[in-house]
């Protein structure tokens, strides 16, 4: 409870007749001179975010550390989903999510590169790159707000 719902409290005690004026005065001037409760203080902090929700931010935004190390991007969100799943509960639906369009988009490759030789692929491919921008980013505002995001196109082998 806040300090102004506090103060609320005490005045309809005191118009009520519950408390006198003195009581009433003595009340008011305790509630305001004490600090306020640290979990109200924390918890209007930017900072404050709960961990499950960083872990699956990070679980999607790791999908382009292959960008910086080569299977990075493979490796680091597979490694996050599985040593987090225990402690984290909701990491597992974004892991699977994650695995899902790694693999689709894998697959995905495999079809572009095949379909250079007859000029489609060409295109094909450059949408999939954006999608493998897209996609990740999407998913991290998702889960930084509590929502599992299943990626459009993702081929669902985790279910």
């Amino acid at each position: 409870m806040s300090v102004a719902d506090e103060l609320l409290k005490l005045q309809r005690l005191h118009q009520s007749g519950a408390i006198d004026a003195d009581e009433f005065a003595e009340a008011k001037a305790r509630l305001l001179s004490s600090p306020p409760p640290l979990k109200n203080a924390l918890s209007s902090s930017p900072l404050s975010d709960t961990d499950d929700e960083t872990w699956a931010l990070l679980l999607h935004l790791s999908q382009f550390a292959g960008y910086a190390v080569p299977m990075a991007g493979l490796i680091v969100p597979i490694l996050i989903w599985q040593l987090k799943k225990a402690d984290v509960p909701t990491i597992d639906a974004h892991g699977k999510v994650v695995a899902n369009w790694i693999i689709s988009e894998f697959i995905y490759l495999i079809v572009c590169f095949l379909l250079v030789f007859v000029f489609v692929g060409i295109p094909l491919l450059f949408v999939l790159g954006i999608l493998g921008l897209v996609f990740p980013v999407i998913g991290a505002i998702k889960a930084k707000n509590g929502e599992v995001w299943r990626y459009p196109l993702s081929i669902p082998f985790f279910t």
